[in-house]
């Protein structure tokens, strides 16, 4: 194996959701292997802290507060990052939100629009603007955090429509934007012991029927998802563009 095809010595990741869970795992494995790291949330005491953990590792890191369902703040986000270090080599769109667990048949149209917001709308927009640093640098990546709610219809509803619509998104773009040298592509990770996810398992009885269904028996671990998203953002998968990644235990 080429370890250096895995380094990320000179590039410059932004990370959506950064501050808690899979984001900031993701942050924290990007720069361990060299990157500049952005990172954005809406809280700012979660981002401070984990900007706080990749500096004490030597590591360059930056915080901006940012909602990624406002495009305005998208583009300030961008160019905040741009005036920081220069440019955008990784995007990771990791924020999401499911805002309603119930029936589609009595969804009310708060229920459709915060989740396909910020979960596809969001992540469309906020890719787009990052692309275009990315066709004037020469390339890039993108990686999409999806869901296995996202491949076949679950109990989550429209969160699920959400993500099957952003696996879709992914395709499309890694259609359009590889003649770029932009490669995206879309982690669909199963159910992962954060606390987004909290309240899916946190009953004893919730959590033995979740691992009962899953081959290795046992929830995913955030790390286990960083790892993924630094595989797709290295050179180790330079031939893998519009790919879905399922990471779910089997």
């Amino acid at each position: 194996m080429d370890v250096p095809r895995f380094s990320l010595e000179g590039k410059v990741a932004l990370v959506t959701g950064g501050s808690r869970g899979i984001g900031r795992a993701i942050a924290l494995a990007l720069a361990g292997a060299g990157a500049g790291v952005a990172i954005s949330a809406r809280k700012e005491p979660d981002l401070e802290k984990t900007v706080g953990e990749i500096r004490a590792k030597s590591g360059k890191a930056l915080g901006v507060t940012s909602h990624i369902a406002k495009t305005k703040e998208s583009k300030n986000l961008v160019e905040k990052v741009k005036a920081e270090f220069g440019r955008i080599d990784i995007l990771v769109n990791n924020a999401g939100t499911n805002v309603y667990m119930g029936s589609l048949m009595d969804a009310e149209e708060w229920a459709w629009d915060v989740p396909m917001n910020v979960n596809l709308r969001g992540a469309f927009f906020l890719s787009q603007m990052a692309a275009r640093l990315m066709r004037e640098q020469g390339g890039g990546t993108i990686i999409n955090i999806s869901s296995v709610e996202g491949l076949k219809p679950g109990g989550l509803s429209i969160y699920g429509v959400s993500k099957a619509a952003l696996i879709m998104l992914t395709q499309v773009m890694a259609r359009e934007w590889g003649k770029y040298k932009i490669r995206v592509n879309v982690i669909a990770p199963g159910m992962v012991k954060t606390g987004f996810s909290e309240p899916l398992w946190r009953e004893p009885a919730a959590y033995e029927s979740i691992t009962s269904s899953i081959s290795l028996g046992r929830l995913g671990e955030p790390e286990e998802i960083a790892e993924t998203a630094l595989f797709l953002a290295s050179d180790a998968s330079s031939y893998v563009n519009g790919a879905t990644l399922v990471v779910n235990g089997g």
